[in-house]
């Protein structure tokens, strides 16, 4: 029903700088079950971030669907020492790219081991993120986590660029990128270009926690980003500090 009704952000399996040491992967679509609606799969566009640290090595943030021309690619670039998950909900191709980088070390987000056996999804994660950099990349790169209930998300931000890299917590789906019926979906979402924010559905998983969400927003806008990778929709390139305050307005209204 829901088959090839969203754009790809073309080309996809290319690796498209942003800014020095920083850049994107555009991968296929991935069809994921509506919350009790497990026969609805929606559609989601993905989206890998790369880094390359100070050591030259890569960090992989969120992995599309392995190809082996993007891998070589990378390769290229530097060493694939780091392939991330950032939450629950994206860790699905992270195997593939780790069993062709053996030597790599795969980061769990809070909760995704669970989540992965639950779905029957085999994942060899060797450590687990917290609130702080760890040593391989804390002289590129701040982390800070943003709690839920249902999931928690790691939030990055490469100081170098001053490029935050988020993951579900902001989508900006572009509607006229979008068929019907799933078009209508992202618009009762409320997670759709030029005011992207989280969906309400997701959102309302975050609300219970929202006083620490407020104080997590409030120390990630005094990085003050100049842009923020997302993982679905468009990217935000200007106005960023303004986008996360429009965004996260439902925790900041805490902090007033």
């Amino acid at each position: 029903m829901f088959k090839d009704t969203v754009a790809l952000y073309e080309p996809i399996n290319v690796y498209k700088p942003m800014a020095e040491g920083i850049g994107i992967v555009d991968g296929p679509l991935v069809y994921m079950a509506y919350p009790g609606l497990s026969f609805l799969k929606i559609p989601f566009p993905t989206r890998m971030t790369v880094v390359k640290l100070s050591s030259g090595e890569l960090w992989l943030h969120s992995p599309t669907e392995y190809k082996e021309d993007l891998a070589a690619s990378l390769q290229a670039m530097g060493k694939v020492t780091h392939i991330i998950s950032p939450n629950v909900i994206h860790y699905a191709h992270i195997q593939e790219w780790a069993d062709h980088f053996p030597g790599a070390t795969v980061w769990a987000s809070p909760h995704v081991r669970e989540r992965a056996r639950k779905q029957g999804i085999e994942v060899h994660f060797d450590q687990d993120l917290g609130a702080e950099a760890p040593d391989g990349w804390k002289n590129d790169l701040r982390q800070i986590i943003i709690p839920g209930t249902l999931m928690d998300e790691v939030v990055f931000f490469h100081t170098a660029s001053k490029t935050l890299i988020l993951t579900d917590t902001i989508q900006n789906f572009e509607l006229d990128k979008i068929k019907q019926p799933y078009r209508f979906l992202v618009w009762a979402a409320r997670a759709y270009y030029p005011r992207g924010q989280m969906p309400i559905d997701l959102r309302s998983t975050f609300l219970p926690k929202k006083r620490q969400a407020g104080e997590i927003v409030k120390e990630i806008l005094s990085w003050q980003p100049e842009r923020i990778i997302l993982s679905h929709g468009r990217c935000i390139e200007h106005d960023s500090e303004d986008a996360l305050r429009w965004a996260f307005r439902w925790a900041l209204k805490q902090q007033q």
